[in-house]
């Protein structure tokens, strides 16, 4: 349990011309076209993943009104980005040192006053992020789920989007909805698919070349370009996600040889070479 106090080990600013220099985070926003499909357990191992590779990561709950990252990490956050957003505290009391070796900024949950982006919270927020980015090698957005003006502002401020799907209908259905409004409203060209609960090898990609193959049919003819999707990677379906969950620990700490442990670090693998292929 934490006091809300971030200890001297949260990353603090460069303090000289040379740390000043190196290139802000590259930053990925986690997001689903609906909920229960892991993407809060994918963006906190994820990030422990990171972070065992050297990286310097930081998890920002962007999901502003329905926040879990820390029930999913065990935190108690006596400080959470609500108090940043009213001047309660400053963004240095909010970031928290998190299990696997990075950094949070937790959300308020319950707060009713985040279930529409208004232009107070826009600003806030849009700050918050750029104040952040230079600090870290990633940032890594966990968005609500759906298509909310809220979500899609958190996704707007982000490199690159991760949508995350499970093999189920209705999951792959709102996926597809979720990336057609991507690339409609705001000229997402590229994005990533990472599949959870894959229950076979392999199933990854058949998800991602169903998915294309109805974005190539139904939303690339209105935009006269191409929409291209790239497999970031497939978890497969593994019990010991579940016991993970239910004992709120990060899977990479506890069992880091589970079939879904293994699985998400090859995911971190290629996010690494991803975000330095274009700094």
């Amino acid at each position: 349990m934490t006091d809300g106090t971030p200890p001297a080990t949260v990353p603090n600013p460069p303090a000289d011309a040379a740390r000043a220099a190196r290139p802000r985070a590259r930053i990925s926003a986690i997001t689903s076209g609906k909920g229960g499909v892991g993407k809060t357990f994918i963006a906190a191992n994820l990030a422990a993943a990171l972070a065992r590779q050297g990286r310097r990561v930081l998890v920002l709950d962007a999901d502003l009104g329905l926040a879990n990252l820390d029930v999913v990490l065990n935190l108690y956050p006596k400080l959470t980005l609500h108090d940043v957003f009213t001047g309660k505290c400053t963004l240095d009391e909010a970031l928290l040192p998190a299990p696997g070796g990075f950094t949070v900024l937790l959300a308020g949950s319950g707060m009713v006053e985040y279930s529409r982006m208004t232009p107070e919270v826009r600003d806030q927020l849009l700050r918050v992020i750029t104040e952040v980015a230079p600090r870290f090698d990633h940032v890594i957005l966990d968005t609500g789920a759906g298509i909310s003006d809220v979500v899609l502002y958190a996704v707007s401020l982000a490199d690159d989007v991760v949508v995350v799907a499970t093999p189920e209908p209705t999951s792959l259905t709102d996926a597809y909805a979720t990336i057609k409004v991507l690339a409609t409203t705001q000229g997402r060209r590229l994005m990533q698919v990472l599949v959870n609960q894959a229950r076979r090898p392999g199933e990854g990609r058949v998800v991602r070349q169903q998915l294309q193959a109805v974005v190539d049919r139904y939303v690339v003819p209105g935009l006269g370009t191409p929409v291209r999707l790239e497999l970031l990677g497939e978890v497969p379906v593994d019990p010991a996600v579940r016991e993970a969950v239910l004992r709120r620990q990060l899977l990479l700490e506890t069992m880091p040889g589970a079939a879904a442990s293994v699985a998400v670090v090859a995911v971190a693998t290629r996010l690494i070479g991803y975000a330095d292929g274009h700094r």
